[in-house]
C-alpha cells in the first residue's frame, strides 16, 4: 500500500512540475510573434515566447497570427494590423524611425559618454600635482628669516 502511495505521489509531483510550455508555436507564428509584445500585463515577453498557461492576450494573438498567415497576409501587414489595433505598445522593440530612433541610439551614446568620462577622470587623477613654491626676492626671505629668529629667541630665554 505504501509503495502505491509513494508511486502515486511521485507521478503527481512530476505532473505538477512540467514546464509551462503551452502549445507548440508554429514557425510563422514564432517569426511574427517575436516582433510583437505580450500585452497581458503580467510578463515582459513577446507573443512568441510568452509561456503563461491561459494567457488572455497571447493565445488569441497567436490564433489571429496563424489565421492571417494562412490567409496569405504578409508579415508586415500582420504587424501593422496589431499596431493599428493596439498602438505602438504592441511592438516588442521600438521602430527605428522618429523618436524610436532616439531610443535605439540613446543607449550606445550614453554608454560611450560614460566611458569617456571615466577615462577622462582616470587620466586627470593620474597626473602628478606639482606645485612649485613661488619665487621670492632675497630681501623678503631675509625679512621672514629675521622674524622667525626673533620669535624663536623668545623660547630660548
Amino acid at each position: 500500500m505504501k509503495k502505491w502511495r509513494n508511486s502515486l505521489l511521485l507521478i503527481l509531483m512530476a505532473g505538477l512540475s512540467v514546464a509551462q510550455t503551452g502549445d507548440m508555436v508554429q514557425p510563422e507564428v514564432r517569426r511574427i510573434g517575436d516582433r510583437l509584445a505580450c500585452l497581458c500585463g503580467s510578463c515582459k515577453n513577446t507573443v512568441a515566447t510568452c509561456q503563461m498557461l491561459g494567457c488572455h492576450y497571447t493565445s488569441p494573438a497567436r490564433a489571429r497570427i496563424s489565421a492571417m498567415s494562412k490567409a496569405g497576409v504578409s508579415d508586415e501587414a500582420i504587424v501593422d494590423d496589431f499596431v493599428k489595433r493596439e498602438g505602438k505598445k504592441a511592438l516588442a522593440a521600438p521602430a527605428a524611425e522618429g523618436f524610436g530612433l532616439a531610443a535605439w541610439l540613446a543607449t550606445p551614446v550614453v554608454a560611450l559618454a560614460g566611458l569617456g568620462f571615466i577615462g577622462w577622470f582616470i587620466r586627470r587623477s593620474r597626473k602628478p600635482v606639482v606645485s612649485a613654491a613661488p619665487a621670492m626676492a632675497e630681501a623678503d626671505v631675509a625679512k621672514y628669516q629675521q622674524a622667525a629668529e626673533r620669535e624663536l629667541s623668545r623660547f630660548d630665554e
